[in-house]
């Protein structure tokens, strides 16, 4: 009977601290994982980014697939370019691992370039890794695209 005793005072205990410990926990874990933006503007030319040309500014590159490839190519997310070739993915940080992210994603653009510039190739895929940009004051962990570089051919 005694021992009945024992565990249900430290069972109630055990509840009343419960919500304390979650919440300390959710503070901690709320830094560790909060959401992940990766944000971009895209622009026709071989690397993606803009240059100058002959006194012309690289045009922007609208409606173009962008997709986020980790590992073996696998997609684990996508959206489309804007009309002023920006691009914005948010992604869970439960899923994603940020570490995992810098070292073994990159953002591919799938739409052939030709598309937005007919003298630019028309196979291949624009490719760029990632990197860190920085974190707002609500914790929101911002990434960008790096150097795009043409891969000829992307399985």
């Amino acid at each position: 009977m005694a021992s009945s005793k024992i565990f249900l005072i430290f069972f109630l205990a055990a509840l009343i601290a419960t919500p304390v410990v979650v919440a300390q926990l959710g503070g901690l874990l709320g830094g560790l994982l909060a959401p992940i933006n990766v944000d971009g503007v895209l622009f026709c030319s071989i690397n993606g980014k803009i240059d100058v040309l002959n006194g012309a500014t690289t045009p922007i590159f609208p409606n173009a697939s962008v997709q986020l490839r980790c590992g073996a190519g696998n997609v684990v997310s996508s959206t489309t370019t804007n009309g002023s070739g920006a691009f914005s993915l948010v992604l869970n940080p439960v899923q994603n691992i940020l570490s995992s992210l810098l070292s073994n994603c990159n953002i591919v653009v799938t739409t052939p370039l030709s598309t937005c510039n007919a003298s630019l190739p028309s196979a291949g895929v624009l490719q760029s890794p990632l990197q860190i940009v920085g974190r707002t004051a609500g914790g929101l962990v911002n990434l960008a695209t790096g150097v795009f570089q043409l891969i000829p051919q992307l399985n």
